[in-house]
């Protein structure tokens, strides 16, 4: 396997060297996602496999190419998950794409982000240097945590070659419910029932109908449906439906209209917009289906206190990511420059100057 390291290496060096740039890419599953798509190929999947795994200790380090599945499979076998939900959008998904796009599915308003889970990891930089940040146990307080960034990066700052990750226990019950709520009044339920102690994991609010997904103990999900009420769906039926939500197989996401993905405070009114939405996180996520231009989506986005991306569309020259303030772009050039002096990963990926 350090052989593998070893080209890539040598292929990251040559390429800083003449100013080209290079295409970080696994399966390629999210190559809808973000803006151009530019460079020589760098095929992650090489270097696949799981490195280390103690499932007593609720941790796992896996190489950045090892397909998503073959994780999720393995930690499923010892009862513990991604808590996260990442989608796939594909089979080829990889944990270095999990990573890189910082994608979570509908669990993310109980269980925390991607970020929120990566202990440490290995990379190379734009000088072929073979670097490993954070570690590989929960505490770990071993100097500025430059492990997190690498989440939601889009692959600009280095090739990422192995993670560890926090992988709790798998639900003990699960039981989801449906209610049939217009979207004022689902917004302001979800809110009211955010400030309580129930086992909500899950939520998505569609066309007047909000379902609800519950997780743990079944005797705290049962006084959670006592309280909540609404229509129990049958488990094979749930189990597809959130799939759906999350891999965005579900009849709302089969759009040609722009689909958006607005980032919202939870207690934001209902969008103003023509066009389907699908609210998840407890309302803290909007997507909108829409042709309305850019500028309105983002104005009213960031008047509600949040911030827009244009998730797909066949036209991205709006730009897909909201333009940064001065003083983040500032942050983000800083970490590119130390990360990449040369700027050949994944050139354009997330703004036209990263």
């Amino acid at each position: 396997m350090e052989q593998i390291v070893k080209r890539y290496a040598e292929q990251i060096r040559a390429a800083a060297a003449d100013k080209r740039p290079l295409r970080l890419r696994g399966g390629g599953s999210k190559d809808f996602y973000g803006q151009s798509l530019e460079g020589e190929l760098l095929d992650t999947r090489d270097y696949s496999g799981i490195v280390a795994y103690e499932p007593s200790e609720l941790v796992i380090t896996v190489r950045g190419g090892t397909p998503l599945a073959e994780l999720e499979a393995a930690l499923r076998e010892q009862g513990q998950q991604l808590a996260f939900e990442p989608p796939h959008f594909g089979s080829g998904a990889t944990v270095g794409g999990m990573v890189a796009a910082g994608l979570s599915g509908p669990r993310r308003q109980a269980a925390g982000a991607v970020r929120d889970f990566v202990l440490g990891v290995r990379m190379l930089d734009g000088r072929g240097e073979d670097l490993s940040f954070g570690g590989q146990v929960m505490k770990n307080v071993a100097g500025f945590d430059v492990s997190r960034p690498m989440a939601g990066s889009m692959g600009t700052l280095g090739l990422l070659l192995e993670v560890s990750l926090k992988v709790p226990p798998l639900p003990f019950a699960e039981a989801t419910l449906k209610l049939e709520l217009p979207q004022d009044k689902a917004l302001a339920t979800l809110n009211h029932w955010g400030g309580k102690p129930l086992p909500i994991s899950a939520c998505a609010w569609a066309g007047g109908e909000l379902v609800l997904r519950l997780s743990g103990a079944p005797s705290a999900i049962e006084a959670a449906r006592a309280l909540i009420g609404g229509e129990l769906v049958d488990a094979d039926q749930a189990q597809a439906y959130w799939r759906g939500i999350r891999e965005q197989t579900d009849p709302f996401f089969s759009t040609d209209k722009p689909l958006w993905r607005m980032s919202l405070p939870s207690v934001a009114p209902p969008l103003a917009f023509p066009g389907a939405q699908l609210i998840e996180w407890g309302g803290s996520l909007r997507w909108l289906a829409c042709k309305a231009d850019a500028r309105s989506i983002r104005e009213a986005a960031a008047q509600a206190g949040g911030h827009a991306t244009l998730f797909r569309a066949a036209d991205k020259s709006a730009g897909v990511f909201t333009p940064l303030a001065p003083a983040l772009a500032r942050i983000h050039r800083n970490l590119k420059q130390a990360f990449d002096p040369a700027g050949i990963f994944n050139r354009g990926r997330m703004y036209p100057d990263l």
